[in-house]
């Protein structure tokens, strides 16, 4: 299975559309989000896709009551959690949140296969024992290129994807 992971989008819808251009294109059957959505409409941007949404806050999610609301009640694909989010995938065991440092605590427990985090807008991806911890960097493009990755659940392999004008660059790990 595909499964797309990004984080950091914070409105940036533009941004958004293209990551869900490229997913939708990959045939992603999941997307894991890392916090930081900001407004509703970027839950109903993400759920439109038609792809099953799991997404944690982030810090500056500020409405948390508002994003729950709208995903439990005019949302289909959208699941959220906070702190911490688990999902498994075909027996690939994933754990995603927005800050860093838990991230690294649920990666050196080695109960995951991978474990996701945002909130640096950074790229970042280290291998400890059997799980991977993985930051996609950020959709909204503040500090760089946008990016966001894909990870093939059958293989482990995580694709680096840069959103650019002119197209992507991937990057395999």
């Amino acid at each position: 299975m595909i499964i797309a992971v990004m984080s950091d989008s914070h409105d940036n819808i533009w941004n958004l559309r293209n990551a869900l251009a490229i997913i939708k294109q990959r045939n992603a059957e999941m997307i894991i989000h890392c916090g930081d959505f900001i407004a509703p409409f970027t839950l109903a941007e993400l759920d439109q896709s038609g792809i099953p949404v799991h997404g944690v806050f982030g810090n500056n999610d500020g409405d948390k009551y508002l994003l729950t609301k709208f995903a439990f009640t005019s949302l289909i694909n959208i699941t959220l959690y906070d702190p911490v989010g688990v999902v498994e995938a075909d027996g690939f065991k994933i754990a995603f949140t927005h800050h860093g440092i838990v991230g690294e605590g649920l990666a050196a427990g080695g109960n995951f296969n991978l474990v996701c985090f945002g909130h640096s807008h950074k790229y970042f991806f280290k291998q400890i024992g059997r799980t991977i911890l993985l930051n996609p960097g950020e959709i909204m493009g503040k500090d760089g290129l946008p990016s966001f990755c894909l990870v093939d659940t059958n293989t482990g392999n995580v694709e680096k994807i840069e959103l650019k004008k002119s197209g992507i660059m991937p990057e395999e790990k």
